[in-house]
């Protein structure tokens, strides 16, 4: 194509779904809205958003929350001597390893385009199920040998959300954020929104598992835990379309409100199975978010490096901000 697609444009081709972005990087991509991260933007970035040269980690402990949402699995770590040399090293083994129980990037073989029950790039199911027929499409190792390098920004809803009412904000609650809020959050913190672009939201969900209790927190982790985020709608996925960003991630369980009201018009299908955005979960942004409170900058230097896994599913982030 000669010129990138409005959402109203979408699909480019009426073999596909409604609003899929399928094809727009071609038949045989892997990496759907990474693609926004140019070496033109990742350069012009690097140049602007680093001034200080302070850096924030946005990885929660991995054996955070306890227990996991959804009913995953928790890592057991165990510190093993080496075999080579029993009395002198050490060797780390991780058991129960779900990548997607702690900070997290939902990779595009996590969720279909729920419709069509087929995944971004219209890849089959049959592509990714362990068997004769699979193939490494849309591995995370795709994104991994590529790289994740850009600017990001933060959207402090809770924050925000307190400053205008006055009362801290209740994570544990079904709330949807609308794309009206999203734009005020970002006119009150002077953040203008760039093609390529990593959005990141602040809920306060993960300081908020911290300050619970076990028992308390075990309140919250039903199979269907319910929690703020981004509402799920048309106009939603309009604006981050539009917007060209190449990514979005929460500190929340799934950027957008959960539980899902309906899987068929969920952030979920669209983003992953429908344009091939990926979707960041669980990432600790409290560091940052205090930072950018007290210095009144939210643009950073963002880099991620998911894990190299061949045919992966999801991946911790392993991503830095850095000011």
């Amino acid at each position: 194509m000669t010129q990138f697609p409005s959402y109203d444009e979408l699909p480019i081709d009426p073999k596909y779904p409604p609003k899929t972005a399928w094809g727009v990087w071609g038949v045989d991509d892997n990496l759907g809205t990474l693609n926004h991260l140019t070496e033109e933007r990742v350069l012009k970035a690097s140049q602007t958003c680093i001034r200080r040269g302070a850096v924030f980690p946005l990885n929660w402990k991995l054996e955070a929350p306890q227990p996991p949402f959804h009913n995953r699995s928790e890592i057991d770590h165990q510190i093993v001597r080496c075999s080579a040399m029993k009395d002198r090293m050490f060797d780390d083994i991780y058991q129960n390893f779900n990548t997607q129980s702690s900070s997290q990037w939902d990779g595009l073989r996590h969720c279909c385009h729920w419709k069509s029950k087929q995944f971004y790039n219209n890849v089959n199911f049959s592509d990714i199920e362990p068997g004769a027929d699979a193939t490494d499409r849309l591995g995370v190792h795709h994104m991994a040998e590529r790289g994740i390098a850009g600017r990001a920004v933060l959207l402090d809803y809770a924050r925000w959300w307190a400053k205008q009412r006055g009362q801290e904000l209740n994570p544990f609650k079904r709330y949807n954020i609308t794309v009206d809020e999203l734009e005020r959050v970002a006119k009150d913190q002077n953040v203008i929104f760039q093609e390529g672009d990593i959005l990141m939201l602040r809920t306060g969900l993960t300081v908020a598992c911290e300050k619970l209790a076990g028992e308390q927190l075990c309140q919250q982790h039903t199979p269907n835990p319910e929690c703020i985020g981004v509402k799920a709608c048309e106009e939603t996925y309009r604006w981050v379309w539009e917007k060209k960003f190449a990514a979005v991630a929460s500190d929340n369980i799934a950027f957008e409100a959960v539980p899902f009201l309906d899987d068929n018009d969920s952030c979920h299908s669209q983003f992953l199975g429908g344009f091939g955005m990926i979707i960041g979960e669980l990432f600790y942004l409290e560091a940052l978010a205090d930072d950018s409170a007290r210095d009144g900058v939210y643009e950073y230097f963002f880099t991620s490096a998911p894990l190299n896994k061949y045919q992966g599913v999801a991946s911790p982030p392993n991503a830095i901000c850095i000011k």
